[in-house]
């Protein structure tokens, strides 16, 4: 063996002080579940609430790039459906 040592005090001190963040990461999502509840109890879509959260982390431009993709493929599959439907008459 090498004659390395290892400082299991600092290990300990990291691995306690990751362990405590995990808890509170663990509460917070606990807190953010009940709030989700909450909203869906007073009548709110949850999955629109969630949706406006991602929106609101993106800038502007990103907001408005992605906006005119979805426009962009939405005509696409638009187009491609009235094509099938003519062809098909």
């Amino acid at each position: 063996m090498s004659d390395v040592t290892i400082p299991g005090g600092k290990i300990r001190a990291f691995i306690e002080r990751i362990g405590n963040i995990d808890t509170e990461l663990q509460e917070l999502n606990e807190q953010k579940k009940e709030v989700f509840a909450e909203a869906k109890g007073e009548g709110f879509d949850v999955k629109i609430l969630k949706e406006i959260i991602k929106l609101r982390k993106q800038d502007q431009e990103e907001r408005d790039e992605r906006e005119s993709l979805l426009d962009l493929y939405m005509r696409a599959m638009e187009q491609a459906g009235s094509e099938k439907v003519a062809k098909a008459a």
